[in-house]
């Protein structure tokens, strides 16, 4: 198997759970020997701030001088990111040769499994192989029924934001979402939860804690205390007169280092060896594209994935206060089943124009749909034909002394950091 055909095998699988449940995941790393059940790990889920707490407790452990495997999705430029060892993405043949075993065990099943079962099931082969000392695992959707929650009790689960998103599969309360995400807490588990969650969320994480036995760590969010910032990154203290600096922008991500922190406490009481520079070094140094991330200036070049209401907040709240009294020119693209007309009208007021592109993918919505949505704020909006051509259109209205902001999808933070140079 080659690596391109690795890749259609992967996509080939069905994307929808047939049924909620483990039992196909189950039965397809048993037939593989059970790779994931020599591993530890830190499971993260949430609805946001996986990806960057996940950076964030990867590039700490790491520092601390651990092996360390990290999972999560969607990638931003190519497949193999979702699956790093110490940094460095799956290689193509490697892929290949893992995919090809994992094939093997999937045609014996009389149940087919779905894309994310196979992609999780490379994933444990693969970090079982590399021989990690511990996995930062993010949850794909949900929690309770997700693939990965197929794995024993963790070595800490981190709980980030959550907030409404997927409720046509999650539920349409805060409290439904909950207790979705809170079914990776197993019993006698260690738990760590982002700082002002709602009360909501806080009464089910705590009542599921009690329940199973499990401890829980909230981060306290009048125990942040930022020092310094700006557009290279931010310092702040969280619970004592001691410095961080963290590589990430906005107080979300100060508040999901908090979240961090309390999760290397738990992990610091299980006996795992994280001194106090490591701590230093891997937030000052952690890395995660499209998240707020300045790729340009003159103008301004902003990539932001968010792509439900509470990131819009976020965002709006960011351009806000780096850009204080500047008009946005927001390139934009979103997938259809998201709450659009939220997230645009959550970033309308700081808009000056919007650019419309539509997206490669089969939920994307059409840049015509979207710009008719967008007409109603009364702001100068405009169709692009793909995103690098959208990219120049945003730059031009924007001028050299304003700003540029790319959001509304992951999936458009890979075609916008190429058409800039990023790596």
């Amino acid at each position: 198997m080659t690596y391109t055909e690795a890749l259609s095998y992967i996509h080939s699988r069905p994307r929808g759970l047939p049924k909620p449940g483990l039992e196909r995941i189950e039965e397809l790393l048993s037939l593989m020997g059970n790779p994931h059940k020599s591993l530890r790990y830190v499971h993260v889920a949430g609805t946001n701030g996986k990806g960057s707490s996940c950076a964030m407790l990867s590039s700490i452990l790491r520092a601390a001088g651990y092996k360390v495997g990290l999972y999560t999705s969607p990638y931003i430029h190519r497949f193999n990111e979702r699956m790093q060892v110490n940094g460095k993405p799956i290689a193509d043949k490697l892929l290949a040769e893992i995919t090809e075993f994992v094939r093997s065990k999937a045609e014996e099943m009389d149940r087919p499994c779905v894309e994310f079962e196979i992609v999780t099931a490379i994933g444990f082969e693969f970090f079982a192989r590399a021989k990690c000392d511990i996995v930062v695992l993010e949850v794909g959707l949900g929690g309770r029924f997700d693939a990965t929650n197929v794995i024993d009790c963790p070595e800490c689960a981190l709980i980030t934001s959550i907030g409404l998103d997927h409720t046509d599969m999650l539920g349409d309360t805060l409290s439904q979402i909950a207790f979705e995400k809170a079914g990776i807490i197993k019993e006698g588990g260690a738990v760590a939860t982002y700082p002002a969650q709602d009360e909501e969320v806080i009464s089910v994480l705590a009542n599921i804690c009690r329940e199973r036995g499990a401890s829980l760590r909230i981060a306290e969010d009048d125990e942040i205390e930022l020092i310094y910032d700006d557009l290279q990154g931010q310092e702040f203290c969280y619970c004592d007169d001691t410095p961080l600096r963290l590589s990430l922008l906005g107080d979300h991500q100060c508040r999901n280092a908090a979240a961090v922190l309390e999760a290397v406490e738990i992990l610091r009481e299980k006996k795992w060896k994280i001194k106090p520079e490591a701590i230093d070094k891997g937030l000052a140094e952690v890395k995660w594209p499209g998240r707020f991330e300045i790729l340009g200036e003159k103008p301004y070049v902003v990539a932001d994935g968010g792509h439900n209401v509470p990131c819009a907040e976020a965002l709006r709240s960011n351009l806000e206060y780096y850009f204080e009294g500047k008009k946005v020119t927001f390139l934009i693209a979103m997938m259809a089943d998201k709450d659009v007309d939220g997230f645009i009208e959550t970033i309308a007021p700081c808009a000056g124009a919007f650019v419309c592109v539509t997206l490669d993918y089969p939920r994307a919505l059409k840049a015509e749909k979207l710009a008719e949505k967008l007409r109603k704020y009364k702001k100068s909006v405009f169709v692009a034909p793909g995103v690098a051509e959208g990219l120049n259109m945003a730059k031009g209205a924007a001028g050299k002394g304003g700003v540029v902001c790319a959001t509304g999808s992951l999936y458009l933070m890979g075609s916008v950091r190429e058409a800039m140079g990023a790596k």
